[in-house]
């Protein structure tokens, strides 16, 4: 099993460097330039600061509006009150509060982080070829992912995260039927085709939408004056959460094959109501809009 999973780390290792080398140097050489730009705007710099800004737009864009919303959006939050950690738990930020920390626990407790660091044993468990399973599985990753990336402005948030949850539901579910079905020693011949569908229909799912947009609503729906003490909770959610589920994997899968996947998919299914009844939309929105939709 050692040996099992530490070729698999590797593969994982492999396949997440493949997705974030998509846009890397891009986005390098953007980052080289944001400390500058976001120092010289706080410091009254504004010649160095409409530079540094049309370095980063590029030559022939006209940044005169943005500049100025960046100005103004940089003196509005000097003038608001610095807050604190304890702040978060205020009547007026709770709601933004639940619907950030409560899309990190969706996304963590739903199993990802246990099926991507076990996915080789996995698809070995279930009869079929670890090699080619993975394999397989990174490929759709990647391409799922970058087509996330790309709709997610034109479909909306919210959709697509409703779109995500039931299909990580539904991968669930054909798991679970998968060991099912080999523990009885029932249609054994269906065993392997139902876990590796299950599997390829759950990632397929969580990279389209849960795995990148509860980031982005996370980075919306924060007042301004909070951004930074509510994304380290959020976040902090998340890692414990990340942490807690690859922990777990191997005794509930000891515990219960089938039974670790229909409680994944019973955390996916709360996923949807969480995301029905309390995650607003968006998509196109100003944070006053947002906030409306929130408190209303």
């Amino acid at each position: 099993m050692n040996g099992i999973n530490g070729w698999f780390t590797s593969a994982h290792s492999s396949q997440s460097a493949a997705l974030m080398s998509l846009d890397a140097v891009q986005v390098f050489r953007r980052l080289l330039r944001m400390p500058s730009l976001m120092i010289s705007a706080k410091t009254g710099k504004h010649k160095e600061f409409e530079v540094a800004l049309q370095k980063l737009r590029g030559e022939d864009a006209d940044v005169s509006h943005e500049a100025a919303e960046i100005q103004d959006y940089i003196a509005t939050l000097d003038q608001l009150p610095k807050a604190k950690m304890l702040d978060l738990f205020q009547r007026r930020y709770s709601r933004s509060v639940i619907i950030g920390v409560g899309l990190m626990v969706c996304q963590q407790f739903g199993g990802i982080n246990g099926v991507c660091f076990y996915v080789s044993s996995i698809f070995e468990q279930a009869g079929f070829s670890s090699s080619i399973g993975t394999i397989t599985y990174a490929i759709l990753q990647v391409v799922v992912t970058g087509i996330g990336a790309a709709i997610m402005d034109k479909a909306g948030r919210k959709p697509l995260i409703l779109i995500s949850a039931s299909g990580l539901v539904l991968g669930c579910v054909l798991t679970a039927i998968s060991f099912f079905l080999k523990v009885n020693g029932w249609a054994l011949g269906a065993v392997a085709t139902l876990a590796v569908t299950g599997i390829l229909v759950y990632i397929g799912s969580f990279s389209i939408g849960m795995g990148a947009v509860p980031w982005v609503v996370m980075s919306e729906i924060f007042p301004i004056n909070i951004k930074g003490q509510a994304g380290s909770l959020a976040t902090l959610v998340n890692w414990f959460g990340a942490w807690l589920c690859s922990y777990t994997f191997n005794f509930l899968m000891s515990w219960s094959s089938y039974g670790t996947f229909i409680l994944y998919a019973a955390i996916n299914g709360l996923a949807i109501v969480f995301v029905v009844f309390v995650v607003p939309e968006t998509k196109g929105k100003t944070l006053e809009q947002i906030q409306a939709a929130i408190n209303k």
